[in-house]
């Protein structure tokens, strides 16, 4: 990286815009900023699972899904770079055939909670939805200037699958069930 970021605070953001990796300056209520600050906050939840020490095969995949989400966001800080493969998206289908085969099937919708990981992990399936959403947005909107890598749009939607299963398994081996939803429990 060398001195790349050597300096942090430039003010150039002061009157609204930011620079993109490729040099443009675009305005921070962009599309495409507003898909980037999703996608990193997304990163920091999966930091913050990390930081509540998940097993260490977990820990591994959410270490690798942290350097992909890099990747995503290096695709929407230069518009046209395409960086998220087939094979990231294969990974994911990977670990989400391992982790579901342990699970049993649901017989009804569940609560995020359980133990603290498990809630974590919900939270950051609700962050992933939503800069899915925003990827999506911007897709949509630049598809024929800038077009976005589908793979991107694939490897955040199976991530928030990924992060559903996640939270379930996490739950099973603090030896906690689902959080099971009860229809009508409070009429």
């Amino acid at each position: 990286m060398g001195n790349r970021l050597s300096k942090i605070v430039t003010r150039t953001g002061d009157g609204g815009t930011t620079g993109l990796a490729d040099g443009s300056r675009v305005g921070k209520d962009t599309l495409r900023i507003a898909a980037l600050g999703d996608v990193d906050e997304l990163n920091s939840m999966l930091g913050l699972l990390l930081a509540e020490g998940p097993p260490a095969d977990i820990a591994d995949e959410l270490v690798d899904i942290q350097h992909d989400l890099f990747d995503c966001g290096g695709e929407i800080a230069i518009p046209g770079y395409v960086a998220v493969t087939e094979a990231q998206v294969e990974r994911l289908d990977g670990w989400l055939e391992v982790h579901n085969a342990a699970l049993s099937p649901l017989q009804e919708f569940i609560l995020p909670g359980g133990h603290r990981s498990a809630a974590l992990a919900q939270l950051a399936r609700t962050v992933c939805r939503r800069a899915e959403r925003s990827v999506v947005a911007l897709a949509r909107a630049e598809a024929e200037t800038k077009p976005v890598n589908p793979l991107t749009l694939q490897y955040l939607n199976r991530l928030s699958d990924y992060l559903f299963i996640l939270a379930r398994t996490l739950n099973r081996r603090a030896g906690r069930g689902d959080v099971m939803w009860q229809k009508g429990k409070n009429r």
